[in-house]
Order: structure tokens, then C-alpha cells, then sequence
């Protein structure tokens, strides 16, 4: 990694709020964790006095099961974004091209960017249609952030074989993808998947994540991790939490409930995109996306400027939480409100060619 130029790199923004006042829609976690975890997590102290297992062998049993792959493709990281960053890593060096997608999480190409490659980017709703040849890596991210847009699972293998083909590393971001029925790509050849508990088991705090991957490719991820790299309560947390499917499948029946009523009333006033993710997207047409945002502050509650995202210009995200919450959301965006306050009209915005990611 070359030392100016990751001096020059700045930071990507993203969603959460650390203001108690607010109400935060602007981050994408589970507000719900498993029932137990914060006994799980208060019992492994003891274990914190000794350095963790070397493998984690319990930890990658747990995700192999979870994700339906063997628990030697399994590379244990500290949260998605470190899967992330080990993939581009491995697969993107100096002078080299990533099929990246956009409007998508602005972390690929800013890690495509330091390791001295350039992204190149494909309309997230045509990527598996891009020609991967000639690029080091392509992403993928399902489903997709900030839109929330799925892909279906014989495409993804179709473009996983495609890039095969062109030797290019296909690094998919399966974040989000515990909100649905859909099947992880995990264990499927020339593919890393990332992984991450942050989102579903609403812990972002804890940094427990992993990543897959077979072959070669599995075992230079293997041999790249570092020793330790997650502590004994991550380890033990992540390991309970990954055995909930209860909690799984509740939540994906209130997240799917909560996401279709949302929808439908903020239909009634914004272009809301479709979604298989915890959370919309919402084009506010000509009103102001600052006065928005400030309107929803004024009300206690925080949505995430999606502007930062490459080819948005009249967009905000929001989470999809507990049903009584989600009113509070309604009421902070005028949803029912005929006289608003957030200037315009209603209409379709625009996907602005320079934005930034």
C-alpha cells in the first residue's frame, strides 16, 4: 500500500447517528439482537485472558453452517469491511481495473484505490451483464446498498463462471443478503463472499465478520489473516449468534412486513425503489434534500443522505425498524402531512453522472 496515497484518501461517509435524541434511520442494523447474546458475550471474559484459538475452529464451524460451505473455505475477519479489504487486496495491484458497482457502497473503490487500481463502474442494475474481462476484480453486492436491488442466484453463478473465464476475482457482498430466503454463493469456485454480523444480529460494535472462499484463492486469504485477528468475546458472540435461526426468520418476517408497509405509505409521497434489503431508497423528487433531512431532525429522527453515492443527487436511505418506530419515521418525512414543509413537489429525481461515490 502506497504510503501518499493512502495519506490522500479520505474517508467514505455512512449512515449512524451517535445523537440520543435521535431516532436513527440512517444506519442499516438489526435494532433487535438474539436473545442471550449479552450473556454469551459477558461470559467470555475469562476466555479474553488467553489469547483466542488458533484457527477459530468453533467460529468456523458456525459460519460453514450457517452460510452452507466447509468450515476450511471459511477466513475469519473483524466485520465485512475487513473480508472486503482482504479480497482487493489479494486480487487488485498496481495499475489495475475493479468492475465495481453504483450507486454501491462507496468502500470498494476506495480500497480498489489504494492498493493503486481504478474502478471501473458498471449501473448496478446491469453489472452481471458487464464484460469482467480484462479487470483484476469484480464486485457484486447482494442485495445491493443503497438500493436494495437482489440478483437472482443462476445469474450470479452465470457471472461467477464469466469471470472464471476471464481470470477476474469475483468478490460478492453478502451483508445484507441474512434479510432474505436467498442462498449465499459461499463455496463457490474463483468467488469471495463476505460476510458480516453487523447487520442482521445488530452488532456493529463487535467486528465479527468472515469471508469464503475456495482454492488457491481460499488459501491466500488464509495465509494474508492475521493471527488473532478477532478477540475471544467477537469469537464467542459471533459463534452463539450464527446458531439463532429463529431469531433469523423472525426477523426477516418482521423486516419484510415492516419494509412492504413503509413502502407502500412513503409511495405515497416519494419514488421509493423496490428492496430486499432492511432499508429504502427514496428519490424526493425537487424538494431540497437538506430541508429533508433537517426535517426529520426537527422531528428526532435520522435518515441517511444518500447523495454521497455515486449518481445520486435527490436521494435519501432509510432502515426499516420495529413497527413503532417506523410510524415515527412516517410523521418525521410528512407522510400523511398535506402541508409539508420540505419545499418542491412531488416527482422522480435524478442520478447525477459526477457524483461521488
Amino acid at each position: 500500500m502506497n504510503r501518499e496515497r493512502a495519506a490522500a484518501l479520505g474517508r467514505e461517509p455512512h449512515g449512524s447517528s451517535d445523537d440520543p435524541d435521535l431516532l436513527d434511520f440512517s444506519a442499516n442494523a438489526n435494532p433487535e439482537v438474539p436473545d442471550g447474546v449479552e450473556r454469551v458475550y459477558r461470559a467470555a471474559f475469562e476466555r479474553a485472558r488467553t489469547y483466542p484459538p488458533e484457527p477459530p475452529a468453533a467460529f468456523r464451524r458456525a459460519a460453514a453452517d450457517y452460510v452452507g460451505c466447509d468450515p476450511g473455505d471459511v477466513v475469519p475477519t473483524p466485520g465485512g469491511l475487513a473480508a472486503i479489504r482482504a479480497a482487493v487486496a489479494l486480487a487488485v495491484g498496481e495499475g489495475d481495473t475493479a468492475l465495481v458497482p453504483a450507486p454501491s457502497f462507496g468502500e470498494y473503490a476506495r480500497e480498489v484505490r489504494l492498493r493503486g487500481g481504478e474502478p471501473s463502474f458498471a449501473d448496478v442494475d446491469r453489472v452481471l451483464d458487464a464484460d469482467p474481462s480484462g479487470h483484476a476484480l469484480a464486485v457484486v453486492c447482494t442485495p445491493n446498498n443503497p438500493t436494495g436491488t437482489g440478483y437472482d442466484r443462476d445469474a450470479l453463478l452465470a457471472f461467477a463462471e464469466r469471470c472464471r473465464a476471464a481470470g477476474t476475482v469475483l468478490l460478492v457482498d453478502e451483508a445484507f443478503l441474512g434479510f432474505t430466503e436467498r442462498a449465499s454463493l459461499a463455496g463457490t469456485d474463483g468467488v469471495v463472499v463476505a460476510r458480516a454480523l453487523t447487520k442482521l444480529f445488530g452488532l456493529p460494535g463487535i467486528r465479527a465478520g468472515f469471508a469464503v472462499a475456495t482454492g488457491d484463492l481460499g488459501a491466500a486469504l488464509r495465509g494474508a489473516r492475521r493471527t488473532w485477528n478477532l478477540g475471544a468475546p467477537a469469537l464467542a458472540t459471533g459463534e452463539y449468534c450464527l446458531r439463532q435461526e429463529e431469531f433469523v426468520r423472525e426477523t426477516r418476517e418482521r423486516v419484510r412486513r415492516e419494509r412492504d408497509r413503509l413502502r407502500a405509505a412513503l409511495g405515497e409521497r416519494y419514488a421509493v425503489a423496490p428492496s430486499e434489503a432492511p432499508y429504502l431508497l427514496l428519490d424526493v423528487g425537487d424538494r431540497d434534500v437538506d430541508r429533508v433531512i433537517e426535517r426529520a431532525r426537527d422531528r428526532g429522527v435520522a435518515v441517511r443522505d444518500a447523495r454521497s453515492f455515486r449518481g445520486l443527487d435527490a436521494h435519501v436511505r432509510v432502515a426499516v425498524r420495529r413497527p413503532a418506530e417506523n410510524d415515527r419515521l412516517l410523521t418525521a418525512l410528512g407522510v400523511g402531512d398535506e402541508a409539508g414543509d420540505d419545499g418542491g413537489s412531488s416527482g422522480g429525481g435524478s442520478r447525477g453522472a459526477d457524483a461521488d461515490v
